[in-house]
């Protein structure tokens, strides 16, 4: 093996002979939080709490380097944005939304109703959020498939009102692809207010920005500090990280295919997570050769290097079985199968964001135009949650009908329970029913 090849992963070898530190390192990857991050953010979810709307814009003069003339984006704005984005974008971004709601409308959840014993109905019926908060970053890049991955299940769910908050350009305004896109989402509000300054505006509430019953979307550190420290004042999507692949590779697999999507995801952070588990000995040489060279020529491959130096790996292992077995146990947020026959891996897979089968299931597929949500869990939490659904912008009722003999049939057993609890009025109020009064 090459030097080059050996400079660019931090971990190489076979999974048998790894030793056990290395290996928690790779599955284990929950990080402690910031002790200066935290700081930080509690003193913007104060500043925000106290002082609404100034705050906001004071934490854009000190953080966007804006004066922001308006905190909320004008319908003028908002056209002008649309008008600017040239017809490719804006049939591609039409096109991932289309698919979004295809995907999402499919996963509606249905009431139920039963009736557990004579007289003793249950249901339980699914209820739209009234109000969600979609977070956009802004910062190093523009992501309006993330407006779209967060505002249409929103939409798709029957949630009354969608705000978008995002940071403000030079301009004092979020991307003109952001607004195009909360245009195509049917967002209804969209303001000019980025960081942990928006998460905490959105929970809490300014004079300008509605509180929410609901926050999604990514971000970084701050974004997703503030997320834990506003849990008290709305719910949000899963905690996010750093972006995360695992591929499976059998001899099957293409190497230069291989290569591509480990550059892909490594170009979105620094701080990415790309691991390649290769069956046998035959393909490992292939693949490593072909992501060094495609490295070279990556555009960003500086982050790539860094991504690749600091946490990729590539492991060897003996059989499917175990490739299998690391997955599940590594609970990744993309995992891409590239086998001779993928389909016949996926029962087996438990933990993953999301699984794209075969290697012509390119990630960036379902990063934009599949319809699938690419909002997903990261940080081996994959283990517990799931991606972003429909079932994220809803709340269920449950209700109970009971009549007069099904009253009468409960109340001695619910007695007992009470008294075994000491909870003596409850026992009576049972058994009131007893002898079926009216």
């Amino acid at each position: 093996m090459s030097d080059a090849r050996e400079s660019i992963f931090r971990f190489r070898g076979r999974l048998r002979d790894m030793a056990p530190d290395v290996k928690r390192m790779l599955v284990d990857r929950a990080t402690a939080r910031d002790a200066a991050v935290q700081s930080g953010v509690a003193s913007i979810i104060s500043r925000v709490e106290k002082d609404g709307d100034v705050a906001l814009r004071e934490l854009a003069r000190q953080y966007d380097g804006v004066e922001l003339t308006s905190i909320e984006v004008t319908p003028g704005e908002m056209s002008k944005a649309v008008a600017s984005i040239r017809p490719g974008l804006m049939r591609a971004m039409q096109r991932s939304a289309a698919n979004i709601e295809a995907v999402h409308r499919a996963q509606l959840p249905l009431a139920t109703v039963v009736e557990v014993e004579p007289g003793i109905v249950v249901g339980r019926r699914p209820d739209p959020l009234q109000r969600v908060g979609v977070y956009a970053p802004g910062g190093r890049a523009a992501y309006p498939s993330s407006v779209l991955m967060g505002a249409i299940p929103a939409r798709v769910a029957g949630v009354a009102e969608v705000i978008l908050c995002s940071p403000p350009g030079v301009n004092g305004l979020p991307s003109a692809s952001v607004l195009a896109a909360a245009h195509i989402a049917r967002v209804n509000r969209v303001f000019a207010v980025g960081g942990a300054g928006a998460i905490a505006a959105m929970c809490m509430g300014t004079h300008t920005i509605p509180r929410v019953d609901k926050v999604v979307g990514p971000g970084n550190a701050f974004v997703a500090e503030a997320k834990l420290q506003l849990a008290g004042f709305a719910a949000f999507d899963s905690p996010a990280g750093p972006s995360e692949l695992l591929v499976i590779a059998d001899a099957a697999a293409t190497p230069e295919v291989i290569a591509r999507e480990v550059i892909a995801q490594a170009e979105h952070d620094p701080r990415a997570i790309v691991v390649v588990v290769v069956v046998g000995d035959a393909a490992v040489a292939l693949i490593e050769e072909a992501i060094a060279s495609a490295v070279l020529s990556a555009k960003r491959n500086e982050i790539v290097l860094e991504s690749l130096n600091a946490r990729g790996a590539v492991v060897v292992v003996d059989s499917l079985d175990e490739a299998v077995a690391l997955a599940n146990d590594f609970a990744p947020e993309h995992l891409m199968i590239a086998t001779e026959r993928p389909e016949e891996l996926l029962p087996a897979i438990r933990n993953a964001g999301t699984v794209f089968l075969g290697e012509t299931s390119s990630v960036t597929f379902g990063d934009y135009l599949t319809g699938a949500n690419h909002v997903l869990p990261t940080g081996g939490l994959a283990r517990s949650y799931s991606g972003l659904s429909t079932l994220d912008f809803i709340r269920w009722t449950t209700y109970q009908s009971i009549d007069v003999s099904g009253a009468a049939a409960l109340a001695a057993d619910v007695g007992e329970f009470a008294e075994a609890e000491g909870l003596y009025a409850h026992a009576a109020a049972a058994r009131g029913w007893m002898e079926s009064p009216r």
